[in-house]
């Protein structure tokens, strides 16, 4: 029998937030569009700030899967807002029509596709034993000593991050701790670093690559937008040595606050069940191979966008990735992402883009005050909701700030592009997304990590916190000062 709690909060979802959420959005759509204070706002505009709102109130409360709250937002914007829309309500009297192609390219946005690579390559690893393998081969040369094997595990874990979804990553890494966990005395606190530095690695190993993370994703599609096509390695060549550094800073504070007692801790990792044959050298093959394409795009031309797609030819044709196979992509975070890039192309398509460039004096604003508030926001955010869905909404607001502060006409415009430009505000945006680990709801590794019961919320939330605040600190000096785009 549920309990009143239960029954209270998809109340508390249905019945108070639903109808202040569409409240708000039916007053955004019937309110005179001289309410918002930019002249000459079109209806089309109105509609676009509406479901701008409607999105970010959705992705905030959660009433709905973030990823359902995407379709409908793709949905809402070709029937209201696209040039195949409803007849009646999308006339060209309104405004600037939204193409409707342009919006459904979202589903298949080039970025899009490199994520679902990337899937692709993880399923097979865990289906072939190539995550094991590379675990025992990775870890072995840290030994028995208990900080020693927490490095290893810290670095090991932000590695896989870097290539297959965080939250895969700990659940797995999690299975290889359990023995270990049993082995140790139950008063240790060194178990609860161990367990926490699962969440910890796994987050931040996602900031490493374009496919680590959904918020890369969306940043990458963003920086292109503005003109800058990053490829996997200039991501990975900027953000895997900030990783680095990370984990070491984290390896430094986690015996601080939860020391080991143990003087030995015994790895015991399996061998892969799956015996070696033709589809496992396949396999591996592939996943080198795309590995090493994604470092060489400035050598063989070929985008990372395309590779992604080269491990789905090859596995699907050998037989190695099949129907039962697809099943397993998560594809709720392509929708989810798709759902953004969607918002984005009505911003811009409407021209709403660049209405607020002219109405909000963005050029004036302090660089430094601007790149570390929008930061904040996004850490602030992420900590209570998605981090996807924080990316999704913030990252497009930030391209129009940043195109205000790079006019030629902008007072700080010197300062902006001697500080980065766009590519570094919209950069250090995601990376702050993923650095949001501080209670059990801010990530599904912080999730895992917490459901073992070797963990206080506490302990999650000092240590998280710390690891966070250096990382937004660090990162902006390394983005702004060391590495710019």
């Amino acid at each position: 029998m549920k309990t009143n709690k239960e029954f209270m909060t998809p109340r508390i979802k249905y019945f108070v937030l639903l109808p202040l959420v569409l409240a708000v959005t039916v007053f955004l759509l019937a309110v005179p569009t001289g309410f918002f204070g930019i002249d000459g706002l079109t209806v089309v505009q109105q509609r676009v700030i509406a479901l701008f709102v409607f999105a970010a109130l959705m992705w905030m409360t959660e009433i709905i899967p973030n990823w359902t709250t995407s379709l409908l937002v793709v949905v809402l914007a070709l029937l209201t807002v696209s040039d195949k829309g409803i007849s009646f309500v999308c006339d060209p009297k309104f405004g600037q029509l939204v193409d409707y192609k342009h919006i459904l390219s979202s589903f298949a946005d080039p970025v899009v596709m490199l994520f679902l690579g990337g899937f692709v390559l993880a399923i097979v690893a865990q289906e072939y034993g190539l995550d094991v393998t590379l675990a025992r081969y990775l870890l072995k040369p840290f030994g028995k000593r208990p900080r020693m094997v927490l490095l290893g595990f810290l670095l090991v874990i932000a590695i896989f991050s870097m290539f297959m979804s965080n939250t895969a990553t700990a659940a797995m890494m999690l299975a290889l701790l359990t023995p270990v966990l049993a082995s140790m005395p139950a008063d240790d606190p060194g178990k609860g670093a161990l367990v926490l530095a699962i969440p910890l690695a796994a987050n931040l190993g996602g900031i490493g690559t374009p496919i680590g993370t959904p918020p890369n994703a969306t940043a990458v599609r963003f920086m292109a937008e503005a003109g800058n096509n990053v490829t996997f390695m200039e991501w990975s060549v900027r953000m895997i040595p900030f990783v680095l550094i990370m984990v070491l800073v984290t390896w430094l504070i986690l015996p601080l606050f939860l020391p080991f007692k143990s003087k030995t801790v015994e790895l015991q990792i399996p061998e892969s069940k799956r015996s070696a044959d033709w589809r496992t050298w396949v396999v591996w093959i592939t996943f080198v191979g795309t590995i090493l394409l994604w470092a060489t795009e400035s050598l063989t031309g070929i985008s990372s966008n395309i590779v992604a797609m080269i491990p789905l030819g090859v596995l699907t044709v050998t037989g190695v990735f099949g129907k039962d196979e697809i099943k397993k992509i998560d594809w709720t975070v392509l929708w989810l992402v798709a759902g953004g890039f969607a918002l984005g192309t009505a911003m811009e398509e409407s021209g709403l883009a660049n209405k607020l460039l002219t109405a909000i004096p963005f050029g004036s604003m302090k660089v430094v005050t601007v790149v570390l508030l929008s930061g904040f926001v996004c850490f602030l955010l992420s900590v209570f909701i998605s981090n996807s869905a924080t990316a999704a909404m913030i990252i497009p607001i930030m391209l129009v700030v940043a195109k205000g502060m790079s006019d030629p006409s902008a007072a700080n415009q010197d300062a902006f592009l001697a500080l980065g430009g766009t590519d570094v505000l919209i950069a250090f945006v995601a990376m702050c997304a993923s650095l949001a680990m501080v209670f059990p709801i801010s990530t599904p590794p912080n999730a895992i990590a917490a459901g073992t019961g070797l963990i206080r919320s506490r302990d999650m939330a000092r240590v998280g916190l710390l690891v966070g605040i250096i990382g937004f600190l660090f990162g902006f000096v390394w983005l702004t000062k060391i590495f710019p785009f």
